[in-house]
């Protein structure tokens, strides 16, 4: 068990950090501190609207806080209830989707994809389904920089992307792009009979007891969904100002959605997170293989593997779920350790700042 059983952590920092009845403060105690002062520190800096942080260290949630605004001009605060965008890092949610089905003999993942769709490009044909979740297919992306290709729907942008050419020769690189993630979501609803979303919804978030837990994007009305900012220029501004705070709008259609649609808390993560590690949601040993980098072509361990994102191998196991850039979580197995921040500012990219508050609890001795 990486994680083991969920325990309600206490909502106030002050019961977080302090000792009861006057006792010496525990390490732990310590690194939480430490913790909630550089999560501060950084929304200052970056500047940050709002934010949630949860830690899962020995088998507990160890920390669980809010900080700032959901909704900057309403002043509505950010609250552990907050639904948060989590962007590209519904993908690792996809990738156990994809792990559930190959242990219920539904999916081979090492099977193309054809014997699973119908209609596709002869040369998407062979691509294996570990290559889709990895990233490794060599396929053409269906979004770009204005979003959808094709200039219109779904359908207009799936016709548009069939007709392109392949980027590369599957397996020969790390190409990260939504196209996968289609298809994907297409071999779920083929294979279990039901919708992504209610897949996703029956076997993860039931399970993992992520009750709020949700799918949309800017155009969806989701009570208690935090509002999306930016500091970037807008298109129309001459000179453009990083200075001034914008709405930042995300569209996501229901197609694209298992690489991208799921809206949740830090505190559902965290269930979702010790659901996964107990064997509750794939077979304990299937976890790491989920987290097994995809080899290339040439022997080479690609960057991703079933869903997430591998950011080391070694010395020690470092893997993540990332999205939108302002939504991440990183999990340390070998550490008993996964931390996970999400904002409501694109561009706070919480990777990069994860990795220093890890360092706080990495030192506390395992249970």
């Amino acid at each position: 068990m990486l994680f083991g059983k969920y325990r309600a952590a206490v909502t106030l920092a002050a019961l977080l950090t302090l000792p009861c009845f006057g006792a010496a403060a525990t390490p732990l105690d310590e690194a939480n501190e430490r913790a909630m002062q550089s999560i501060q520190q950084t929304m200052k800096e970056q500047r940050i609207p709002g934010l949630q942080i949860a830690v899962i260290k020995d088998d507990q949630v160890v920390l669980s806080q809010s900080y700032g605004l959901a909704n900057v001009e309403n002043h509505v605060p950010a609250t552990r209830t907050t639904l948060f965008p989590i962007n590209s890092a519904t993908k690792s949610f996809t990738g156990v989707a994809m792990m559930q089905l190959a242990e219920a003999g539904l999916v081979d993942l090492d099977a193309p994809v054809s014997d699973y769709l119908d209609g596709l490009p002869e040369a998407w044909q062979s691509i294996r389904v570990r290559q889709l979740l990895a990233h490794t297919s060599g396929l053409p992306d269906i979004l770009d920089q204005k979003g959808l290709i094709g200039g219109g729907s779904e359908q207009d942008a799936w016709k548009a992307v069939k007709l392109l050419p392949m980027d590369a020769p599957t397996g020969d690189r790390f190409a990260y792009n939504q196209t996968n993630y289609v298809l994907l979501l297409q071999i779920i609803v083929k294979q279990t009979k039901m919708p992504y979303e209610k897949y996703v919804a029956e076997r993860q978030f039931a399970a993992a007891g992520m009750r709020s837990s949700t799918f949309g994007d800017s155009y969806d009305l989701i009570a208690n969904a935090a509002t999306m900012y930016s500091y970037f220029p807008r298109k129309t501004d001459a000179q453009g100002d990083d200075e001034r705070l914008s709405h930042w709008f995300y569209d996501i259609p229901p197609g694209l959605w298992a690489g991208g649609g799921i809206l949740t808390t830090a505190d559902e993560v965290a269930h979702w997170m010790i659901a996964l590690s107990s064997g509750r949601l794939i077979n304990a040993a299937n976890v790491r293989n989920m987290w097994t980098p995809e080899k290339l072509n040439s022997g080479a361990d690609g960057s991703w593997a079933a869903g997430w994102s591998v950011l080391e191998t070694s010395p020690h196991l470092q893997v993540a779920g990332m999205g939108g850039a302002r939504a991440a979580f990183v999990v340390y197995p070998d550490d008993r350790l996964a931390i996970i921040v999400l904002t409501n500012l694109v561009g706070a990219n919480p990777q990069n700042f994860i990795p220093k508050i890890a360092e706080f609890y990495k030192p506390l001795q395992a249970r």
